[in-house]
Formats: structure tokens, sequence, C-alpha cells
């Protein structure tokens, strides 16, 4: 078992490209890290230089206290499970898994022990006669899960390792990997674009955008306190409403006017922008979909909009809707809130008022995109 530490790397490709800028980490002995991002926001190129696959630019990776700048991937004690399976495809599923302990001279009734051992683990017992060619993608994955598995590494990285299967078996595999992670019990680093992943498996999720690191924390730190818009967006499925409005001070109270409404800022919001000592000026106000409500009537702090597309989901509906300047904003309601009446009612044209509490707002800088709830 080992903790990974990352200080001040960076990746500098020839053409002078900067892919990865002033990476600090420091990743605690059996933690699982993900790192998570859009394409070519530079996590897979990270995650690679831990390997030993890329080089450094500058900066070092130290695994269990060790700088391993130098060594060889061979060298760093690491198992990596890749997007692509990377399967031997004229060996069998046994002889997969067994590759890398025959290369290390492993006497053979130890080998069997640990690749049976691993099949078991994996529910792939069946298939150890196998060629790869006649495996689903779900069991190609366990089969180079388990190749990993075997090495008894240290750390284990995994890269985007589910995006090649359709959804139903990503959310298996998702579970599989959680049990996966309790009974090996080692360090994780793992890289995906998909943020249902990272909020599902990770103790802590690296949020990326353009090689720098946009946020660090747990799942339920970075969806509650998002440090800014793109955090904010990124993070939550659909994703957060952002709406251009005033954040006005009055006292020891604030209040905001989207779309012509007035809400006051309760709850822990408003002691964090007092505690901040924000002043009255231009925000972004994100609400996420599932916390607007529909209201029962126009009020002062109603919205009224017009329902555009209604996309039932099944235990939710989407309804997407436009204010009357023409903004559009998302809607969750669960369909459980909703009579068979008000379902029926929720027709393309409908008129709607909606609503939302100041306890579930956040406040972002015009300027700086950054979240005025979080000091900075």
């Amino acid at each position: 078992m080992a903790s990974v530490k990352l200080t001040g790397v960076k990746k500098i490709y020839d053409n002078k490209v900067t892919a990865v800028h002033d990476f600090n980490l420091d990743i605690k002995d059996k933690e699982f890290v993900v790192f998570v991002g859009p394409s070519g926001c530079g996590k897979s190129t990270t995650l690679r230089m831990v390997a030993g696959l890329e080089d450094i630019s500058e900066g070092t990776v130290e695994i269990d206290g060790e700088v391993v700048n130098d060594l060889q991937p061979k060298d760093r004690d690491i198992a990596m499970v890749f997007q692509n399976y990377a399967l031997y495809p004229h060996m069998t599923v046994y002889d997969n898994i067994a590759f890398s302990l025959r290369l290390k001279k492993m006497p053979e009734d130890e080998i069997y022990e640990k690749v049976t051992n691993a099949a078991e683990i994996l529910g792939i017992t069946d298939y150890l006669t196998r060629k790869p060619r006649a495996l689903s993608g779900g069991q190609r994955q366990r089969v180079a899960i388990g190749r990993a598995m075997v090495r008894n590494s240290k750390v284990f990285l995994m890269d985007e390792p589910l995006s090649n299967l359709d959804a139903k078996l990503r959310n298996q595999m998702r579970a599989e990997i959680i049990l996966l992670r309790q009974k090996l019990n080692t360090t994780f680093i793992y890289v995906t674009h998909d943020q249902t992943e990272a909020m599902t498996l990770g103790d802590r999720i690296v949020i990326m955008q353009d090689g720098y690191i946009e946020q660090v924390g747990t799942p339920t730190e970075v969806f509650e306190m998002p440090r800014n818009i793109f955090v904010a967006e990124f993070i939550g499925a659909p994703k957060m409403n952002m709406i251009p409005t005033k954040l006005t001070r009055s006292g020891d109270n604030y209040t905001v006017s989207p779309f012509g409404a007035r809400l006051p800022v309760d709850g822990e919001k408003r002691e964090l922008l007092l505690e901040g000592d924000v002043g009255s000026r231009e925000i972004i106000l994100g609400v996420r979909p599932e916390h607007i409500v529909l209201a029962d009537s126009a009020s002062e702090s109603s919205i009224p909009c017009t329902l555009e597309v209604n996309e039932m989901m099944g235990s939710e509906l989407h309804l997407h809707v436009y204010t009357e300047d023409g903004t559009r904003l998302i809607v969750r309601v669960p369909t459980l809130n909703l009579s068979s009446a008000q379902r029926s009612g929720l027709v393309a044209g409908a008129r709607l008022n909606i609503t939302f509490s100041g306890k579930v707002m956040h406040f972002f800088d015009a300027e700086s995109k950054l979240n005025l709830c979080c000091g900075e």
C-alpha cells in the first residue's frame, strides 16, 4: 500500500504546448481519488506521468515516499487498467491474467492460486479457457482488472476503464469497482470524463480544466460548495442553471432579484456572505434543477415562465422552461409530488410559476466566476 504525492508537476510537449500546469496533490494510502474533467483537460496525461508512460517536464512524483521520476513503469510497483483493455488476443483469459506473473518467474502453483482467486472475485472463473474475442465488453474489462489485481501493486491506476461499455454495463461495473476496492483495500487513481462515475466512486475528486486543477474535494464538497462556475456546471446532471442578476445587501440581510422576483437569502449561505463581508454587486446566481419547485400561484417570490419541453425520466420530470425575457432553465420535478391532473397540465406552452429557497442558491462573482461563499 502507498501514498502518492505530485509536486509542481507539469507536462510540456515539444511544440511548447503545456498539457498540465503546476499539478499539486497528496493522495493518502488506500484513498480512492478520481481525476475528472472534459476531454483534453490533462487528466489522462497526469495519470500517465504517475505510471511512467509520459515523461515529467517539471516537478516530482513520489510513490510511498520515493521520487519515481526516473524509474521505468515496471519498477514503480503500479498496476494500470486501460480504456481499450489491451488484452493479448491469442491468449486465453487465464494466460492473459498470468502473463505478468510468468515474466517474474513465479512458480506455476502460485500463479494458479492468484489467477483463480482473482477470477473468483471478478466472476470470470467460467471464462478462463476462452479467448478475449469470445467475451463481452464487460467480461473483457474484468479480465483487464484481474490482470492488474494479481500483481499486488502499491497503486492501482485506471484510465477511463468503463467508457467503451453501454450504460447498463457501466452502472454494473461501477458497483463492481466499489466492491473490488473494498476487497483490495489499496490506493486507487481513477480517470473519467463522467461526473456520475466520479461522484459515486471517489473519496475525493480532482476536477480539471485546460491542464489546471479547478477544485479538489469530497463528492459532497464539490456538489454543495463548487469553487467556481466551471465546477458548478460540470458536477450535477442536468447542469446547474445560471442566472445573471443582482445581489443586494441591506445591513445583515441579502436579497436577489432574478427576473423581477424578490428572494431573500437565508441559512448558511447568508452567514457565509456576511463572513466574507460581501457587498451588493452583479452576480451569476446558480440554482440546481432539483432545487427549483413549482409555485402554487404568482407572488413576489415566484418567477413566471412557459413550458417548452417535458422530458419523462421515470421517477422525475425534466421541465425545460423559458422566462419572459427568453432565458431557458431546467426544473427537475419528482413525479410522486404531482397529481394526475398536474401531470396532464404540463404540456408545451403551459404557463408556470417557479421559485427556490435562499438556502440552495449559489452566488458567483460576475467577473471572476468564483463562488462568493468560498471565501476567495
